[in-house]
């Protein structure tokens, strides 16, 4: 699950809100089921580069939406899952976002390319708020690292 996610250290965004974002959109998208288990703090922290308070703020504010959960002995799982996380990789968006991807591709867009195009594009457009998502990030993908 760390791989999905990424800490942008450039970005005006406070890392700890980057991975509550991306960990909020990858419940809200299905590719972290109900029942799921994340990374330790320390365990996520050292993947990311980042010091073990930022990923337990950023896990404090996910558990205080109600979309994990950290369990003695268990470890932290994802509590809540949408509609989408119950669908797998047919979801429409995801099939969406595959048709995004491949087109791109074969156009000769490199992924990098790719993402700071949606970035720029998602500043431009208002989108609907996640659960647990404050109204002024509206941006749930994974951003690239430094």
């Amino acid at each position: 699950m760390s791989a999905l996610i990424t800490v942008d250290l450039r970005d005006a965004t406070p890392p700890y809100e980057q991975i509550r974002a991306q960990v909020a959109s990858l419940i809200a998208v299905g590719q972290l089921a109900n029942g799921s288990r994340l990374p330790t703090v320390r365990a996520l922290a050292g993947d990311l580069g980042v010091a073990t308070g930022t990923v337990a703020r950023a896990y404090k504010e996910l558990e205080s939406a109600g979309l994990i959960e950290s369990r003695r002995r268990l470890g932290t799982i994802v509590t809540h899952s949408s509609a989408s996380a119950t669908e797998t990789a047919d979801s429409p968006l995801e099939k969406m976002l595959d048709a995004l991807i491949n087109q791109s591709r074969a156009s000769g867009v490199e992924d990098e390319t790719l993402l700071s195009l949606l970035r720029g594009r998602m500043r431009t457009l208002e989108s609907p708020q996640l659960p647990g998502k404050p109204a002024h990030d509206d941006n749930p993908l994974p951003r690239s690292t430094t």
